[in-house]
């Protein structure tokens, strides 16, 4: 399969990337600011799998020109089989200290970023392929909300809608568009959200989770947002 994952530096995103690997026939796009950390993706995936193939590209999806990007992935994929959308970033400020500047930070990393990739890859996309985005149980509506996330929250929340949209537009093309809010699992995330609290569920198996309901998941759901999560955050 020729995959796709933003944020794949850290996280939830290094450790989907390093799930994809364990295959060989497997290709993965893994894009994310660090090269640094995208080399040190790459050197454990190799460790672990020495005939995986992980194609790192050090990538700002806010701020660079996917006029350089698109080519890349048409040479070295051709066709994307799945796409997931899991960059982000999260700003934690009581409501009054939040700036307009904040909000637009939130909504240009957590949705019109996706937006953007969206309308890159979809050219190269197929019926049977599957758009996965990365929303939050903070955007999930009727979920508990916390102080200090109202803007990450918000922004999540239009992700889901974007998702649900979206696989409505494509559905005529057989591609399926599905997002997981996902609850809480231990990553530096979570931890700027929430100091001190540790999660029951760790990177690796929240990102295994991602993996497989990347593969499969399109078979059963479309335009769906659906919750993962074991606690409340």
């Amino acid at each position: 399969m020729n995959i796709i994952i933003t944020g794949a530096s850290s996280g939830i995103g290094f450790e989907t990337a390093l799930e994809f690997s364990l295959q060989n026939d497997n290709k993965i796009v893994a894009i994310a600011r660090s090269a640094d950390k995208l080399r040190k993706l790459l050197e454990i995936a190799r460790g672990i799998n020495p005939d995986c193939t992980i194609l790192p590209i050090e990538f700002d999806i806010v701020n660079d020109d996917y006029a350089a990007l698109v080519p890349f992935l048409t040479e070295r994929l051709g066709t994307i089989d799945i796409l997931i959308n899991n960059a982000g970033t999260l700003i934690n400020k009581p409501f009054l200290e939040t700036s307009e500047i904040d909000l637009s930070e939130m909504l240009q990393s957590n949705v019109i970023s996706h937006f953007k990739m969206i309308q890159h890859v979809l050219p190269l996309m197929h019926a049977g392929s599957h758009i996965v985005n990365i929303g939050s149980m903070g955007g999930f509506q009727g979920s508990v909300k916390f102080p200090g996330l109202a803007a990450y929250s918000a922004s999540k929340a239009a992700l889901h809608t974007l998702t649900e949209c979206l696989a409505f537009e494509l559905a005529d093309s057989g591609i399926k568009v599905n997002c997981l809010a996902l609850g809480s699992a231990q990553t530096e995330m979570l931890e700027a959200a929430f100091p001190g609290y540790q999660s029951p569920v760790l990177a690796f198996e929240m990102g295994k989770y991602i993996a497989d309901f990347a593969k499969t998941g399109h078979k059963f759901f479309n335009g769906k947002i659906l919750p993962v999560a074991v606690t409340t955050p």
